[in-house]
């Protein structure tokens, strides 16, 4: 077997590809997950501890102990932008709070390496684009700033020389397996495209939240990358700091921007489907344009993304139509 790696949050969506990509590369990654939102389908067949890291550290702890692992990848934490602004003493408690509990544990068992699902979410609205990873960082609602938090939490850890580390800074991560057995499948789903497939699927309303931002058609543009690509920027991090790569930060992003209008033109063109949408009330905390400069993770960790929007939609769309109810 291959080194360990401790996957917190693994059995959640990116999670569950992530490990599937570690092993393919010859890992032994193991999950530790409280599946408040991830699922067991998800890991069948690796090993996995059903733990809350905020709640249990003596179990974690044991879980390290056990294990041995060489390497974490946090994954783990509340992800909802909307949720946040409604409840963010959850999310600082939450997010904060577990991340201390799992760096706590590294450092009492010697686990110097560490690769962190950030977000584009720390930079709030950009003063240009596209992003880069020194551009200014003002989360506009409290999951980017918990992340940020945690990015700086990271950084003071580096200089005391306790671990290494790197941010990985995700834009929209969308998408599914090319087999449709894999796929997105949260509580209380917040994302666009599997809304967006759910309704067309379903024949229901579809509701847009704003049309009047500074954007070329007044709707939202984000960045989205395949959650295969995601997964692969997850193994090309953890061999980098392997090979003695310095700490660092990385945007994950395919480098351009779609609307939500002409996410609704793919959405069709892609399935086939008509989609019944209204436009709603802008929602609190959402920047106008997030895209990625991408060049820092290509040259220093040579990731380029393999798939675009349109394969994005594809692989979403086969995942909902084969598993119309999720997981369940």
């Amino acid at each position: 077997m291959g080194k360990k790696v401790l996957v917190a949050g693994g059995a959640g969506y990116i999670g569950g590809f992530v490990i599937r990509a570690l092993e393919k590369s010859g890992y032994d990654p193991f999950v530790v997950d409280n599946f408040s939102s991830g699922h067991e389908k998800a890991v069948e067949g690796f090993r996995f501890y059903k733990i809350d890291i905020l709640k249990e550290k003596e179990k974690l702890l044991q879980v390290f102990e056990k294990e041995n692992p060489d390497s974490v990848i946090h994954l783990g934490g509340l992800i909802q932008m909307g949720e946040s602004m409604r409840e963010p003493s959850l999310y600082f408690n939450t997010n904060v709070g577990l991340s201390l509990n799992l760096f706590d544990a590294m450092k009492v068992f010697g686990v110097g390496k560490i690769v962190f699902s950030s977000s584009a979410g720390v930079y709030g609205n950009p003063v240009s684009l596209p992003i880069k990873e020194d551009d200014p960082r003002n989360p506009l609602n409290p999951y980017g700033e918990t992340k940020l938090m945690i990015e700086k939490i990271l950084s003071w850890m580096n200089r005391a020389s306790v671990l290494e580390f790197v941010s990985l800074r995700y834009f929209n991560a969308a998408g599914a397996s090319l087999d449709g057995e894999l796929g997105e499948d949260h509580p209380n789903e917040s994302h666009i495209i599997p809304l967006m497939l759910k309704a067309a699927l379903s024949d229901s309303s579809f509701t847009i939240f704003g049309n009047d931002y500074k954007t070329r058609d007044g709707t939202c543009e984000r960045d989205y990358v395949h959650v295969l690509d995601l997964a692969d920027a997850h193994v090309r991090a953890l061999e980098f700091l392997e090979s003695g790569g310095n700490s660092g930060f990385y945007n994950v992003g395919c480098g351009s921007g779609t609307t939500n209008k002409e996410l609704i033109d793919i959405v069709e063109e892609t399935t086939g489907l008509k989609l019944n949408y209204k436009f709603g009330p802008r929602r609190e905390g959402d920047a106008d344009s997030l895209w990625a400069s991408n060049q820092k993770i290509r040259k220093e960790l040579g990731w380029k993304p393999k798939y675009n929007i349109y394969d994005i939609v594809r692989t979403a769309y086969l995942w909902h139509s084969k598993n119309p109810n999720g997981y369940e």
